[in-house]
């Protein structure tokens, strides 16, 4: 698995984000989307129902989620 950056508008768009080298370091308090670990689909993240539902689950809670990561909007 990999990091990716969230660095575009659509959180469940996989070309809104970035491969990141490291983890991303991501402000508190959580309230917007920041990154995200997931297998890498040639340089962008393999967003699968499950993730998509973490997703979901991370924004509408503000919580960070074992493979999704927030930031201070």
């Amino acid at each position: 698995m990999a990091w990716f950056s969230f660095t575009g508008t659509d959180p469940s768009n996989p070309a809104h984000y970035t491969f990141a080298t490291s983890p991303p370091s991501c402000s508190t308090p959580k309230q917007a989307m920041c990154s995200l670990q997931a297998n890498d689909n040639g340089g962008s993240p393999d967003i699968t129902d499950a993730l998509k539902n973490e997703l979901i689950n991370s924004l509408q809670n503000q919580v960070d989620g074992p493979n999704v990561k927030l930031k201070k909007r």
